[in-house]
């Protein structure tokens, strides 16, 4: 939809109201793992391919939990775009109570199979060993970490993404402190920086739960039809959060067995990765709370209009995400303390990933802006689509022997094949369902 320029300003202002804050907040998730593989690079023996391992694993887990966030900005920014803010405070503590119990099952769950899980991507002897003791260690913040989720969607979809940056900087400093006190003043080792990461999340959940039920008021009490519903509706962003990280899991496993120095590239350059990736969703979260509002509010023009706008933004952060990788590409490697084998495979690997970013800006865009209309339903669909493309790419590169550079490749066919499905869908007028 063409826009006249007091529209376009108007736009440009709600998106970096939302988005600026959004994207601090974001970048702070990524450098809790950034820090840890400074600070853990610093160790002997294989503790920084240990660090890449057990934080696949991690990040598979409570990833599949990202509905948390997602659904619960969804649903309260629609209430709050039908002028009931009650109502959706009280979607928002169902939220909790549900990230809550999701959070302690997960515990139940991995840690028994931690031992297999790490084994699974291709870890043994000593690797295995430091892989199994950082996991188990950051499973128990993982109740934390989920109410941090979800706290965050309640207030993303309030409209307010200024608070969530606020808890996530002064987390992100509490772990950076932590983790070089533990593990390089008391000489913990890899320990010492899951440690320090489940205090850091353990303190900005109690921050979250304080605002929720201190400054807002929201009611305490769980309503278990509530946290029924909310649960339902996350199924297909589960699905679609599978989707993702199995790509992302198939990576890591297939550059495990590459050898060491793939694997200490392959953690370094998908370290680099989420960061970017948590950069460019600064726009999807504005795109999320912004369709939310506008399609409860029953304005399907300024959905339209919003969501355009956003994918102009998502290009031209792309592009200079792409022009700051390549110039900061030669330092990179010194950064991490890689080997000289590491180095070369990382250098090689770079170039990928600047090249994906155009691509990436546009994707993630989209993918917040359906988020945040409720298709998730559709989301599903297209994630298994997508997946089905990658695999075929992946397995030809385990087949024919090819380095870290093809794997990469592979990956870029994925995110093509994103574009595509997330394109088609935003172009048509299914996804626009309007009211509370």
């Amino acid at each position: 939809m063409p826009l006249t320029r007091p529209a376009s300003r108007e736009h440009d202002r709600q998106i970096l109201r939302l988005a600026v804050p959004a994207f601090g907040a974001l970048v702070a998730e990524p450098l809790f793992l950034l820090t840890d593989t400074v600070i853990v690079g610093r160790l002997p023996g294989p503790a920084l391919g240990a660090l890449g391992v057990a934080s696949t694993v991690l990040s598979a887990v409570v990833g599949l939990c990202v509905f948390l966030a997602y659904g619960t900005t969804a649903s309260v920014a629609r209430q709050i775009g039908a002028g009931d803010t009650r109502r959706a405070l009280r979607q928002g503590v169902d939220g909790l109570w549900l990230a809550a119990g999701t959070g302690l099952l997960i515990i139940a769950v991995v840690w028994p199979l931690a031992p297999w899980l790490v084994h699974l991507l291709g870890a043994e002897g000593e690797l295995a060993r430091l892989a199994l003791t950082y996991l188990r260690i950051s499973l128990l913040g993982v109740p934390s970490m989920l109410l941090v989720l979800a706290g965050t969607g309640v207030l993303r979809g309030m409209q307010d993404t200024v608070t969530p940056l606020l808890v996530s900087v002064g987390s992100f400093a509490l772990n950076a402190v932590l983790n070089a006190l533990f593990v390089l003043v008391l000489g913990w080792g890899i320990a010492g920086s899951a440690w320090g990461t489940v205090l850091a999340q353990s303190l900005a959940a109690a921050v979250y739960l304080a605002m929720l039920f201190g400054r807002h008021r929201a009611p305490f009490r769980p309503d278990l039809a509530g946290i029924r519903s909310a649960g339902s509706a996350g199924v297909a962003l589960v699905v679609r959060t599978v989707c993702l990280q199995a790509v992302l899991a198939v990576a890591t496993a297939l550059a495990t067995r590459m050898g060491e120095a793939q694997i200490d590239a392959h953690t370094v350059a998908s370290r680099i990765w989420t960061l970017l990736a948590f950069a460019l969703d600064a726009i999807a979260i504005a795109g999320q709370a912004i369709t939310g509002r506008t399609l409860g509010a029953g304005d399907v023009a300024g959905t339209r209009a919003a969501t355009w706008r956003m994918v102009v933004w998502g290009v031209g952060s792309g592009v200079v995400l792409l022009l700051v990788v390549v110039v900061l590409r030669p330092f990179t490697p010194a950064l991490f303390d890689a080997s000289p084998e590491a180095t070369r495979e990382l250098l090689a690997v770079l170039w990928v990933v600047a090249a994906l970013q155009p691509i990436a800006g546009v994707v993630f865009v989209l993918d917040g802006v359906l988020i945040g209309a409720g298709d998730q339903r559709y989301l599903a669909w297209a994630g298994v689509l997508t997946t089905l493309a990658y695999l075929p790419a992946a397995v030809l590169v385990a087949a024919s022997g090819g380095g870290l550079v093809a794997l990469w490749l592979a990956l870029g066919v994925w995110m093509a094949a994103r574009l595509v499905t997330l394109g088609a869908r935003a172009y048509g007028t299914r996804w626009l369902v309007t009211g509370a």
